[in-house]
């Protein structure tokens, strides 16, 4: 095995031993379309358009991962979230 593919084989390696988490967002019959817009792109940074994307796929199927990542950086995310009102938790 060359050096090359033992370094690709490590970081690939590293990769899967980093568990990724998710932050889903629920739809529910209380806020509008604005709120969760403006909250996605403060809380999640997410781009205004994306934001929308994930308001129509939360309406549509009732749920839509808005961020992935590790456990302790979506944390603090998925808590100002439901300050804000909307239902998500982290899987």
């Amino acid at each position: 095995m060359s050096t090359k593919e033992k370094i690709s084989e490590e970081l690939l390696l590293a990769e899967e031993t980093v568990k990724q988490n998710e932050i889903v967002l629920f739809n529910d019959e209380v806020n509008t379309f604005d709120h969760v817009i403006e909250t996605l792109i403060s809380v999640c940074e997410h781009s205004p358009e994306q934001a929308e994307q994930c308001s129509l796929i939360v309406h549509y199927n009732g749920k839509c991962t808005v961020k992935t990542g590790e456990y302790d950086d979506l944390k603090p995310k998925c808590s100002k979230l439901l300050q804000a009102g909307l239902s998500a938790e982290i899987v």
